[in-house]
């Protein structure tokens, strides 16, 4: 699969070429076009599970993006109260995923969402430590995490 995001830059590199610009928006629409004619060659050269990858990439994307929207939407109706009624805290996740990557992208996921903090990962990197804005439901909380995130880190980079 590495191979084939090499190639796919190696034909964003010749469209730029041949076109004679490598302007960011060129190099991007070049990607996108090798990005097709791979598509169009997945069988014969073994790229479904590149594709595949790619949509689960995007997936885990978009629910970011979800969830970035409502949890800022969350966080601005706390603010605008009169009263702010929170119960704020730390959280002890007990981690799935295990490789690094994976570690620190869940934790940059959850620091980037508006409410919460990741504050530390255990010695032994199977416990995640969150600081959550609210947090009334500590299980409710892991459960969103484990079905969100962290389900959607695993099904794109394992």
């Amino acid at each position: 699969m590495t191979g084939l995001f090499l190639i796919n830059i190696l034909l964003a590199l010749s469209w730029a070429a041949v076109t004679g610009s490598f302007s960011v928006v060129n190099l991007c629409f070049g990607f996108v076009l090798g990005s097709g004619v791979l598509y169009m060659i997945r069988e014969q050269i073994g790229g479904v599970a590149y594709f595949q990858r790619t949509g689960r990439v995007i997936s885990l994307i978009l629910l970011f993006l979800k969830e970035l929207a409502l949890s800022a939407w969350r966080v601005a109706q706390m603010v605008v109260r009169p009263r702010i009624e929170i119960a704020p805290g730390i959280v002890a996740y007990p981690l799935t995923v295990d490789r690094d990557f994976e570690i620190a992208l869940l934790a940059n996921l959850i620091t980037l969402t508006p409410g919460t903090l990741s504050v530390d990962v255990s010695a032994d990197r199977k416990t995640l430590y969150v600081h959550c804005i609210d947090v009334p439901d500590p299980e409710g909380t892991i459960a969103d995490i484990r079905n969100g995130f962290e389900r959607k880190i695993m099904e794109a980079f394992r």
